[in-house]
């Protein structure tokens, strides 16, 4: 069973109400009565536009649930977030967004709200406190753990209230996220509009239990209300609200209600009789939130005249966003990468001293969490355990509200990163290995990447994943992946992978900087390899390669461990008089092209050399690119050197037949320059 709490006034129930409380409530009631209003006649209006293809994209209605919106949002201050789902209209105008500006992002407009980049699903206003609708199921949750975070961290009594369907709380997203809000005691609530159905299915065939039994397992306190009946959720919400504010941890809500119209427009709705809408629809929450007002002393002319208003200013807000032009042809690439920061490249590389390269690593973040206390720190086992490899040891016992150790729950950690960093913060996120990476692959590929762009650049993800790999110690297909080539493929994403302790310094400190979502690649195999210790203020700048030897006879490219193996074998063969050019691309996501492409123009051969499996790669992408740029200078075929295209094996003498060695990359260059 769930905690016992205190009870809620008027939480799902109607009840009479003396002269001195209708008093008190009218104002409010008509407040919300024209919140309503306005949402019902917004989704009226949505529908007939997706009818007449003057919206483009999915639609999915809240008409019948505009109580549970409005009796929500209008508990919660200006500056209390929301984070909402692909049925969030309704969220969003009772949190604040205007419609107008609604109608231009759903006729994709580029004065609208994301600047017709986000469209129905995923409408935000993070300046508002509304931190995205989203199109994943059950995303949003995690999402919503960040901003808690952050009010957390700066010392603010801000709560966020996340929205989502019955169908969500099957998703493993709602486990994680949960179990980490009522662990840390996050001001959080989640709050599940159950209108019956998940999609196409009823509710009774998704969930073995009700969210009640699912509380009490997680310790937090469970409340039911009537989401059809606006004074009920905003009574029931205001003790909430207070509740979460003053400390209590997260808390689970459930607001029963009905969705009129099907899972989306055009939906044939054939899971669902119609004698079960009708009989909805007599439970009409606007209907209701009338009679409630016309027991306060409201005439039906004045409830009309508020509904008349609603409706001039939505046609208003429509004939605007028809007369606005659509995005320009040439803003396609906006908002997709923020600029990266221009920092100078060092042109002595000589240090005080030498260290290690997991030395460079701790101390770039040491000095980071040092300059910004914007800067936290969020992964398993990197506080008290100082991460599996020793490398962040001694944070916690100096920040220890800003180096938290989570649940093995690499979902919900991303997801309260992407939250964080749409609230102005910069969290620093550890996935243990980088084979995990693909545990939370949606807040990555479909959040932290595409949440400023879907945003019209609202949205900031000033984010860093720090993650590591590295074969050669039978470690299995599981631990052992080199998986850049799948983060390089998706727009938004910085991928940096350096091979060398100063680099590695000076990238990690640019990288927490920067105001992108960027993947920060270590491999584990060089944690020991000692280097020249840069200047503390060392930063290396982000999408620009290393030329690490100037020659004329072949261009090597590679990066990370394999780098450092090549420079190795180019010794060897300058001995045999042949002269390499050797670049270290350090950031495969943005590729250096010019930098490529000046090199191959000056030797006329290229050969590129990485860990990860040949076939696919991001040795593929930059042959490809050569072809097309550079045909006319080169004298000799292209070569890729790469693992062999087979999971990395466990026995260790199939794991060094898998991996390339000095032997196969020394044959390739060979081959290349003799050709």
């Amino acid at each position: 069973m769930a905690q016992d709490v205190p009870s809620i006034p008027g939480a799902g129930v109607n009840q009479p109400y003396s002269a001195w409380r209708w008093a008190k409530i009218k104002d409010q009631l008509l407040e919300q009565f024209r919140l309503m209003c306005q949402i019902r006649i917004f989704e009226e209006n949505c529908a007939r536009l997706y009818k007449a293809g003057e919206i483009p994209g999915f639609v999915h209605l809240s008409i019948g649930q505009e109580a549970s919106a409005v009796g929500a949002c209008t508990a919660l201050r200006p500056t209390d977030g929301i984070v909402s789902n692909h049925r969030g209209h309704g969220h969003c105008i009772a949190k604040g967004l205007s419609v107008e500006s609604m109608f231009l992002e759903l006729m994709a407009r580029d004065e609208g709200a994301c600047a017709g980049r986000g469209g129905s699903m995923h409408i935000a206003d993070p300046t508002l406190g509304i931190y995205g609708a989203n199109g994943i199921v059950g995303a949003g949750i995690a999402i919503a753990n960040g901003p808690a975070v952050a009010a957390r961290l700066r010392g603010e009594d801000n709560i966020t209230l996340v929205f989502f369907g019955d169908g969500a709380v099957a998703q493993g997203s709602f486990h994680e996220a949960v179990n980490i809000a009522a662990l840390w005691k996050l001001p959080v609530i989640f709050y599940c509009e159950n209108n019956h159905y998940a999609e196409f299915s009823a509710a009774a065939d998704q969930h073995p239990v009700g969210l009640s039994a699912r509380a009490g397992a997680y310790g937090i306190p469970f409340f039911s209300l009537d989401g059809n009946d606006v004074t009920a959720v905003h009574d029931g919400m205001r003790g909430i609200v207070d509740m979460v504010r003053g400390g209590a941890g997260p808390v689970l809500v459930e607001a029963e209600t009905y969705r009129w119209h099907g899972h989306y427009e055009g939906d044939p709705e054939r899971y669902r009789s119609k004698e079960e809408g009708a009989e909805w629809r007599e439970r009409d929450p606007l209907e209701r939130a009338r009679r409630t007002l016309r027991e306060a002393g409201c005439s039906a002319e004045e409830l009309d005249a508020i509904a008349a208003e609603q409706e001039r200013e939505v046609t208003a807000a429509i004939e605007h966003a028809r007369r606005a032009p659509a995005p320009a042809g040439s803003s396609l690439h906006e908002h997709v990468v923020r600029a990266h920061a221009s920092h100078p490249e060092p042109q002595d590389r000589v240090g005080s001293e030498d260290f290690r390269m997991m030395d460079a690593v701790r101390l770039a973040l040491e000095a980071e969490m040092e300059d910004d206390p914007e800067v936290f720190m969020a992964g398993i086992d990197i506080a008290a355990g100082g991460n599996v490899f020793g490398i962040t040891r001694g944070l916690h016992e100096r920040w220890p509200a800003r180096v938290l150790d989570t649940p093995i729950s690499e979902n919900a950690m991303l997801g309260l990163g992407v939250g964080a960093a749409m609230a102005g913060m910069k969290p620093v996120l550890e996935v243990m290995y980088m084979d995990f990476i693909t545990v939370c692959f949606d807040q990555v590929v479909n959040q932290a990447a595409k949440l400023s762009f879907m945003t019209g650049g609202k949205a900031q993800m000033n984010l860093t994943i720090r993650t590591q790999f590295g074969a050669g110690r039978s470690s299995g297909s599981q631990h052992s992946q080199s998986l850049e080539a799948l983060l390089a493929h998706i727009p938004g994403i910085t991928v940096v992978m350096p091979s060398n302790p100063w680099d590695a310094y000076g990238l990690l400190r640019s990288a927490i900087q920067d105001p992108n979502p960027v993947v920060f690649i270590e491999n584990r195999m060089e944690y020991g390899r000692k280097g020249p210790k840069p200047p503390r203020d060392t930063c290396i700048p982000i999408g620009r390669a290393r030329i690490a030897r100037e020659g004329s006879g072949v261009t090597v490219v590679s990066y990370s461990r394999m780098f450092n193996t090549c420079a190795t074998v180019v010794d060897e063969l300058v001995e045999e008089g042949i002269d390499v050019e050797l670049i270290d691309l350090r950031t495969i996501a943005p590729l250096d092209w010019d930098t490529i492409h000046a090199s191959l123009v000056k030797t006329n051969r290229l050969v590129v050399v990485h860990e990860a499996v040949r076939d696919f790669g991001i040795g593929a992408e930059i042959v490809a690119r050569m072809a097309d740029e550079g045909f006319w200078s080169l004298d000799a075929p292209m070569v890729r050197v790469g693992s062999a295209f087979t999971p990395a094996p466990y026995a260790p003498n199939l794991e060094q037949a898998w991996l390339p060695d000095r032997e196969r990359i020394a044959e390739a260059i060979r081959k290349v320059a003799n050709a």
